[in-house]
């Protein structure tokens, strides 16, 4: 009995020892399986290990994944630093600087950096807090060296130009931490400190200047406004003025376009009245045609009696002159008759002579009076010829005696009285005096003016010749011619 209790004791213990065991197995795997890291994909673990460093995470070649075996395990002990692989930012919040004045004012910075080689940055520090208090410290540094070799206007006015020059400054000393700035370091802020007013007075006096400029701007700008106003008023009046001289020229158009267009009306008028006239004076022509016409033909017939009048004028003229002739023929007959018994005896001497002379001279008349016997003979028959002659006479006789009558008349001094039943009788009895008749008259009326004692002494007194002696000599040759 007492060997079976100790074999049952001993698979009792075997039994809780192989449940311990198993126990045991189940939380070293756990523990083991609990030391098992996976990088995040923002982050960097440089493993250390017994005799070398190795980083694990995203883009080192290495992988992600390890165990992190504690460093008190012989061997495969190791010590880790987490570094983030993303930006990260450090900030200088009121942070005290001077410029190269030593004027004191405070300034806010940020700076965003990388960690661009981890292994030297793991080499650098233990933990990324102390990477970031060693970076702050690195920035601080930066910045108070370059402030303070500048002017604190320049440092307000050209931040930007400050941050270029941080972040120049500071990237060649990161680059012994592995770390390199993603950006320029940035100059949030520049104020007094807590009893200084150094910028609040340079603020002030750059608000003065502004304000100036601002007023300078202002006043300026009044007056272009006013300028402009001036000149917008320029302008419209010189529109309202233009208008006015446009609508004035419009009116003057309209009233020189009415005009033109009256005087367009006056001169169709005038064209009109100027065909109506032509019409007119066209229907006064044929009128006066028609009157000349009628003239012409009373002219044709009064110049028909007129023709009729000469040739009984002439006919009657001829034969006054052919009776005349022989009255004076008569009259010479008979004073030379009655002288020729008393020359007889005077005579005697040059009565050979004067007989010769006598029938020369008779024969040389005889021969013209015969010459005109035959002409007149010839012209008695022909009666047509005979008027026509006649007129021609008539005619040339006219025009010349009209002629001379109107020069004569303009020339003396002769007033006419007309007892005849008109002006033109009268006046040609006047002209009669210019006429054969006339001077055949005016002849015999000398001839007989002279036959008298006072009529031959005015005539010898006149002419200064002895009218007896020509008178004695004409009957001589009258007498010869008998």
């Amino acid at each position: 009995m007492q060997g079976v209790e100790m074999s049952d004791m001993v698979m009792f213990v075997l039994v809780v020892g192989g449940i311990f065991a198993f126990i045991f197995l189940i939380v070293i795997i756990k523990w083991i399986l609990s030391l098992r890291r996976v990088v995040p994909t923002n982050m960097v673990d440089i493993v250390q290990r017994r005799s070398y460093t190795i980083s694990y995470g995203k883009n080192s070649g290495n992988g992600n994944t390890f165990y992190r075996f504690p460093s008190w395990i012989p061997f495969i002990g190791v010590t880790t630093i987490s570094l983030p692989t993303s930006v990260f930012d450090i900030d200088l919040n009121n942070y005290e600087a001077y410029d190269m004045e030593r004027l004191p004012f405070v300034v806010d910075v940020k700076a965003f950096y990388r960690i661009e080689d981890s292994n030297i940055a793991a080499n650098r520090i233990s933990t990324f807090p102390e990477l970031l208090i060693q970076l702050t410290d690195i920035t601080r540094g930066v910045v108070r060296s370059l402030l303070a070799k500048s002017n604190l206007e320049n440092i307000m006015s050209e931040r930007s130009t400050y941050g270029a020059l941080f972040t120049g400054e500071v990237q060649e000393q990161l680059k012994a931490w592995g770390v390199t700035p993603v950006k320029n370091i940035e100059l949030m802020d520049i104020r007094d400190t807590r009893d200084g007013k150094v910028i609040s007075d340079i603020m002030n006096k750059k608000k003065s200047k502004i304000e100036m400029e601002s007023r300078t701007e202002v006043a300026e700008n009044m007056r272009k406004a006013q300028e402009a106003e001036i000149e917008a008023n320029k302008e419209v009046a010189l529109k309202q003025e233009q208008a006015t001289q446009e609508v004035g020229q419009r009116k003057a158009q309209v009233v020189r376009e009415v005009g033109i267009a009256d005087e367009k009306a006056k001169q169709e008028v005038q064209e009109q009245a100027k065909t109506t006239a032509e019409k007119m004076m066209a229907v006064e022509k044929v009128n006066q045609v028609k009157l000349a016409e009628i003239k012409k033909e009373a002219n044709i017939v009064k110049a028909e009696e007129d023709k009729s009048v000469t040739i009984i004028s002439s006919e009657a003229h001829r034969e006054s002159l052919a009776i005349n002739a022989a009255g004076v023929k008569k009259q010479l007959e008979l004073e030379a008759e009655g002288k020729l018994y008393s020359k007889t005896k005077e005579s005697e001497g040059i009565q050979l002579e004067g007989a010769a002379r006598a029938d020369a001279e008779k024969k040389m008349q005889l021969a013209s009076v015969e010459a005109q016997i035959t002409l007149a003979a010839k012209i008695g028959e022909n009666k047509g010829y005979q008027e026509y002659l006649i007129n021609i006479r008539a005619v040339e006789a006219q025009e010349k005696i009209g002629v001379e009558q109107a020069q004569n008349l303009g020339r003396a001094d002769i007033k006419v009285i007309a007892n005849a039943g008109d002006v033109n009788t009268g006046v040609r009895s006047a002209m009669d005096l210019f006429s054969s008749k006339g001077g055949t008259a005016v002849g015999g009326m000398l001839e007989a003016f002279k036959n008298t004692a006072t009529g031959k002494a005015v005539l010898e007194k006149i002419t200064g010749k002895n009218h007896s002696e020509d008178k004695d000599t004409k009957r001589q040759i009258i007498d010869n011619r008998e």
